[in-house]
């Protein structure tokens, strides 16, 4: 199986059918605000992955548990790609549409995210989960409170190859990312989507009718009145470009950053106190071993048995080293809210600079 993934070409783009389009956006707005996961079935094209067919996972049922458990329906609904349940639940979904005469190969899974807040842990796995078996595989996401705005926002994603050797070894320490030079700008790699209409959808939207100019429409006595003024579509100019007020999603975008860089610093004073822990461990490792010589040179002098100089592995303990990973999961969640916010600001910026332009005097 190796050996076949490695002729096949990796992926250059993701082609999405527009009704797996819809599905994934109906499904992910029926959900909201809780993640909506599923699964999604095509195939890969030399390169270009089609993605022809998507289907939820079931739902768990919380409202029987505990109050006191941890677990809730975002937790649950985030973790359901690789549930026991939900793979066998996949498994027969997929047989189903072999029966049928369906694509049925497995490409990956598609997720829901509100403003952007998608990487973390449960996503890391999840892709991990289908990319470890077949490299062909992608994450759609699709963030909900971005497509509220009036522009669809699917993106997809994969994990990198330098990623996903370094997460099979499952050691995320500093040693280990400087050897293997991994930022958090390695973790996921963007594909490029293309949303793709069936010839039968296209021949049906170039023909819908244009809505009229005027109550009355004049009737044309001829043929030669029709080719010498034909039928015009009229143009809907949008007034939204003009608003200045300063978009809610960008608002709401930088509480967010805020959040995640507190985070990021809270991760780093966790890391800075245990190099200081690990700094007074081995100041006390380094004296109790120059006393111990000491004490076999006095040995030796009388003429006695040294006494091991390896008893510090039983009686000191090192720190162990906590996980880089959830800090690279948050500086490329940072990373991720600073370039919306660099896409938003570019618009405003510029209406502010115009108004200010026009209402000062020279």
């Amino acid at each position: 199986m190796a050996e076949l993934q490695k002729d096949v070409p990796p992926i250059k783009s993701v082609q999405v059918e527009s009704l797996v389009v819809m599905k994934i956006v109906k499904h992910c707005s029926s959900t909201f605000p809780t993640a909506a996961t599923g699964s999604i079935v095509g195939m890969d094209n030399n390169g270009l992955l089609e993605i022809t067919n998507a289907f939820p996972f079931p739902t768990a049922d919380v409202s029987n548990t505990d109050g006191h458990q941890t677990t809730d329906a975002s937790s649950l609904a985030a973790a359901a790609p690789r549930a026991k349940a939900n793979i066998a639940y996949q498994k027969e979904m997929i047989k189903h549409l072999k029966e049928v005469n369906v694509d049925a190969n497995n490409v990956g899974w598609y997720t829901s995210a509100t403003m952007g807040n998608f990487i973390n842990l449960n996503f890391i796995e999840n892709q991990y989960h289908y990319q470890r078996d077949n490299d062909q595989t992608v994450a759609l996401v699709h963030d909900v409170s971005r497509s509220s705005q009036g522009a669809l926002s699917l993106r997809a994603f994969k994990l990198s190859k330098e990623f996903m050797l370094v997460y099979k070894e499952g050691k995320f320490t500093t040693e280990s990312l400087q050897k293997s030079k991994l930022s958090f700008r390695d973790i996921i790699v963007e594909v490029p989507v293309i949303v793709h209409n069936s010839h039968l959808l296209t021949s049906f939207l170039h023909q819908i009718p244009a809505p009229p100019e005027s109550a009355e429409i004049p009737i044309p006595t001829s043929l030669e009145d029709i080719q010498r003024d034909p039928a015009q579509l009229p143009a809907h100019p949008s007034f939204d470009i003009l608003d200045l007020s300063i978009d809610p999603f960008l608002e709401k975008t930088c509480d967010l950053l805020l959040e995640s860089i507190e985070s990021h610093y809270s991760d780093l004073n966790n890391h800075q106190y245990y190099q200081r822990q690990l700094t007074r461990e081995q100041f006390k490792i380094t004296q109790w071993q120059t006393k111990r010589k000491a004490e076999n040179a006095a040995r030796l002098a009388a003429k006695q048995q040294p006494l091991p100089e390896d008893e510090w592995q039983r009686l000191f303990k090192l720190p162990q080293e906590p996980s880089r990973l959830e800090g690279m999961l948050n500086a490329r969640q940072v990373d991720q809210y600073s370039k919306q916010v660099d896409s938003f600001t570019a618009t405003i910026t510029a209406k502010m600079f115009a108004v200010r332009g026009n209402l000062l005097p020279e």
